[in-house]
């Protein structure tokens, strides 16, 4: 059975981590350990290793595996640990038994980006990973809803299922699958900040967010706004970051990670480029942009004193 505190983490800020690489494009996952810190200080409610800010698709599996494995080390247990899991059955089952031995709290699965993916397909691989992952609570993460309310209600009504991040613009077709599922799920908004609101007028509580890696006191800020009710000082909030998500938009949504670890280096917290398909560097264009950002809302650090 799910823990109160990883059900009640759900309707908090789900904190995407970025996978850090080295110059040689190996996983350096210590640079991650400030990162957590300033997360967890901010009063993120759960971090997710395994997420696609954390570029899930552009690891093998042993590195998805070793990623998880360092999270839960690095996190120590100061947040709920969500890992993320996907790709071949095979591989998901592998990766949620490495995640359930490395301590992690929940698994969030994927919505399997397979062309000849079926409902009932899906139903299966959830069970498969269900049983792989030692009991572990699943959170589905739906990226699609074309598969029907119907579907996605009994997905949810599968055993161990407790949350779903909901990542398709679609509030009308969030609020149907809501009203069809059972009550206990949590409905996480999963585009971020910016459709925040908008999910939580239909019902949703929560939402996904890369920003904590960069500025972690202002997704916290957002949280606290939409969970008081001021939709107002959220949508002000949302505003201030425009730029920072605009960037991330940029080149068919293939800046998304780019401006997130684009942003970290400039803040003197390099965690390496983003791998191919991924776009990387950002143009001159786009890093102008981020950088007078950065620089209007404080977050660069300030240059040494002259000796």
């Amino acid at each position: 059975m799910a823990s109160s505190r990883l059900i009640q983490s759900l309707t908090g800020i789900s904190g995407i981590l970025v996978a850090p690489f080295d110059a040689g494009d190996k996983l350096d996952t210590r640079r991650l350990a400030p990162i957590v810190a300033r997360a967890v200080d901010a009063g993120v409610h759960i971090l997710v290793a395994n997420g696609n800010t954390g570029e899930f698709y552009g690891l093998t599996t042993a590195e998805a595996e070793a990623f998880v494995a360092d999270c839960a080390q690095i996190v120590a247990g100061r947040a709920p640990l969500l890992a993320g899991i996907g790709k071949s059955v095979h591989d998901a089952c592998a990766l949620a038994r490495a995640s359930a031995k490395a301590g992690a709290d929940g698994l969030m699965i994927h919505q399997p980006p397979d062309p000849f993916v079926s409902p009932r397909g899906i139903i299966e691989y959830v069970k498969r990973v269900q049983d792989a992952g030692d009991g572990l609570p699943i959170v589905l993460y739906l990226r699609n809803d074309a598969i029907g309310t119907a579907n996605i209600a009994a997905i949810c009504s599968l055993e161990g299922v407790v949350g779903v991040k909901w990542a398709t613009p679609n509030p009308l077709k969030l609020a149907e699958a809501m009203a069809a599922s059972p009550e206990h799920v949590v409905w996480v908004g999963g585009l971020a900040e910016v459709w925040a609101p908008a999910f939580y007028a239909v019902g949703a509580r929560g939402f996904t967010s890369g920003l904590i890696n960069v500025w972690p006191e202002r997704s916290v800020a957002i949280h606290t706004a939409l969970e008081a009710g001021d939709f107002a000082e959220a949508r002000r909030l949302i505003a201030g970051m425009a730029v920072f998500e605009t960037v991330r938009a940029q080149e068919m949504n293939g800046t998304n990670v780019t401006g997130v670890k684009a942003a970290l280096a400039m803040m003197g917290q390099d965690c390496g480029a983003t791998r191919p398909p991924s776009a990387w560097p950002l143009t001159p264009a786009q890093s102008g942009m981020l950088r007078g950002f950065l620089a209007e809302v404080g977050l660069l650090k300030a240059p040494a004193p002259a000796k």
